[in-house]
C-alpha cells in the first residue's frame, strides 16, 4: 500500500518509478490516517480526491509500498503559504535507493533525492485535486 484520499484503495506499483493508476476516476494511492505532510506536520484533505491528469500545479511526493512505517505523501505547500493553489497537485512518486525513511516536508524531500538516498520521478498521469487543511 502506498503512503500518500480513500483508506481502502491502495497503490500497486506497477514498474520501479512508476504507479499503476487502476482507476481513471480516482487518483491510485490513498491517504491513510491524515492526509500528509507539509514542513513536518499532518495535514488533511476537506472532499475526496478526484483525478485531474497532466493538470497538477502543486507539488505532492506519494510513496510506494516499502516506505518507512508513519510516512505519508508530502506537500509542497497548504493553505495559507505562498503559491497554495487549492489543491491542484503535480504527482512525484518517490522511491528508495536505500533503506527508506522518514520524510515530511518537500525540503526533505528534495535533500534525500540530492543525496541519492531516493529518486523523485514526475507522473503526470497521477495529478489530482483534493484541498487540504493543516
Amino acid at each position: 500500500m502506498a503512503a500518500g484520499c480513500a483508506p481502502d484503495v491502495p497503490v500497486r506499483p506497477s514498474g520501479a518509478l512508476s504507479f499503476d493508476a487502476a482507476a481513471a476516476s480516482r487518483p491510485p494511492f490513498v491517504f491513510p490516517a491524515g492526509c500528509c505532510y507539509y514542513q513536518g506536520r499532518i495535514v488533511r484533505t476537506v472532499v475526496p480526491p478526484a483525478s485531474d491528469p497532466q493538470a497538477g500545479i502543486d507539488n505532492f511526493y506519494g510513496f510506494p509500498a516499502g516506505a518507512t512505517a508513519g510516512q505519508k505523501g508530502v506537500v509542497g505547500v497548504a493553505p495559507g503559504a505562498v503559491g497554495y493553489h487549492g489543491g491542484h497537485w503535480k504527482f512525484f512518486a518517490v522511491t528508495w535507493n536505500v533503506t527508506p525513511y522518514l520524510l515530511t516536508s518537500e525540503t526533505a524531500v528534495l535533500a534525500a533525492a540530492a543525496a541519492g538516498d531516493a529518486t523523485v520521478t514526475r507522473v503526470p498521469d497521477n495529478d489530482f485535486k483534493c484541498p487540504i487543511q493543516p
